[in-house]
């Protein structure tokens, strides 16, 4: 089942992941709209995700103080970004081998974590997305639990809410809030259609100065102003 009977959150799924970071990037930028986290890299490359967010919320625990690190899993819905607020903790992993494999079994379109992740390789291996800001081979039991799911979360500073569009590539991730999702697809889009016709000049042997003037290649990301 899809995380949403919406079929609106499905389509404009299907047309984000047309796209690239960079462009949904320059027209967050364009709304004014602030959604790129700092140092949230993916474990491989080759990584790429895009789904509406399913939120986890972990608090710190004492020392062999208990908690679940990971139970929810299962009810994730497939086509969903798993986000999780570790507080950018990162001597504590909240991800590990045994969640990449019931993840990537149900379907789920990847992980993001404000804090550090394990097992790497079997990500690489099964091609699950896992974007984060590092791996640490250290457990969280023990040391981490979860708090809430289903609610607001955070990414760095930036809050994220259930539904909330993630979209993630090699070189990061951007978060798109759901009730400006539209916008900022309509932008993302007309940003990298006129790319492309730079692109296109410039094999044809166009200078890069001229090609740029000839798209408005310098207004594309400028702040949009209500009339």
């Amino acid at each position: 089942m899809s995380i949403s009977e919406d079929n609106e959150t499905d389509r404009l799924v299907t047309e984000f992941r047309a796209l690239d970071t960079p462009a949904v990037s320059d027209a967050l930028d364009r709304l004014q709209i602030a959604g790129q986290p700092v140092g949230i890299r993916p474990v491989d490359p080759s990584f790429f995700m895009c789904g509406p967010a399913w939120t986890v919320r972990y608090v710190a625990v004492d020392a062999g103080g208990g908690g679940t690190v990971g139970d929810f899993l299962d009810e994730v819905p497939k086509g969903a970004v798993v986000v999780i607020d570790n507080r950018g903790r990162m001597d504590a992993t909240v991800w590990g081998d045994l969640m990449t494999v019931v993840a990537h079994r149900n379907g789920v379109a990847g992980t993001l974590i404000d804090g550090v992740s394990r097992d790497t390789s079997r990500a690489i291996q099964l091609g699950y997305p896992i974007f984060a800001r590092s791996t640490f081979m250290r457990t969280g039991k023990g040391r981490v639990t979860v708090e809430a799911l289903g609610g607001p979360v955070a990414v760095g500073e930036y809050r994220v809410d259930p539904g909330d569009l993630v979209l993630g590539d090699s070189d990061g991730v951007v978060l798109i809030p759901r009730q400006r999702a539209s916008e900022v697809l309509a932008a993302a889009q007309e940003i990298s259609a006129a790319e492309e016709r730079i692109r296109k000049a410039l094999h044809e042997g166009v200078r890069l100065d001229d090609a740029r003037r000839a798209q408005g290649y310098h207004a594309l990301q400028a702040p949009s102003h209500p009339s």
